[in-house]
């Protein structure tokens, strides 16, 4: 599928105000792959279908998880969790994506994992640090991911756990699994 028609049914999916943070991952998420040497084609595609799936009735994303085999523990957990497991298979059957690395970018969008890969740390961060983003800690994120990815991104995990934490829910351990990984890289071990 071509990328005028790719966009054009992503942005049929979701409201306008979605529409203009997933223009801002676009965004963000080329500058991210031109700064740390990765395939910004790749990073876009990811960024473009990061959130098809967003705004779909939760029924139908728990149906599209039970009924394709997708990891179903996600269920037990914050429903804002479901899309990223959804999207990207959403990506891979509905608009033909096959690159594992551009699916697992979707797919870990929201949790991050043990091990990601540099596409997956651009997408999770752009995601993350796009232009409409306002929150606290934000600018400190985005001044970290100037100079440092695995930094930055750590930076956003500690800000997400945070939250969690002060709202009193339960933490998909995937996202803990991301944290404890990239302190191993960063520490070399």
């Amino acid at each position: 599928m071509d990328r005028t028609s790719m966009i054009e049914r992503v942005r049929a999916e979701m409201p306008e105000k979605r529409w203009k943070h997933t223009e801002g991952v676009m965004a963000t998420a080329i500058i991210l792959a031109n700064r740390y040497g990765e395939d910004a084609k790749r990073a876009e595609l990811a960024a473009i279908l990061h959130d098809v799936a967003k705004f779909w009735p939760t029924v139908r994303q728990g149906n599209v998880i039970r009924d394709n085999n997708l990891p179903i523990d996600v269920l037990n957990y914050d429903k804002e969790l479901w899309h990223a497991s959804v999207g990207a298979w959403v990506a891979e059957h509905e608009f033909g994506v096959t690159d594992v690395g551009v699916l697992d970018a979707i797919r870990y969008h929201t949790s991050g994992r043990r091990g990601m890969t540099k596409l997956e740390k651009i997408v999770w961060l752009a995601d993350y640090i796009e232009p409409g983003r306002d929150f606290p800690g934000v600018d400190h994120v985005r001044a970290i991911s100037e100079v440092n990815l695995e930094e930055a991104i750590l930076a956003g995990l500690d800000g997400t756990l945070s939250f969690l934490i002060a709202k009193g829910v339960r933490i998909y351990p995937l996202t803990i699994e991301a944290r404890n990984s990239l302190i191993e890289e960063i520490k070399g071990g």
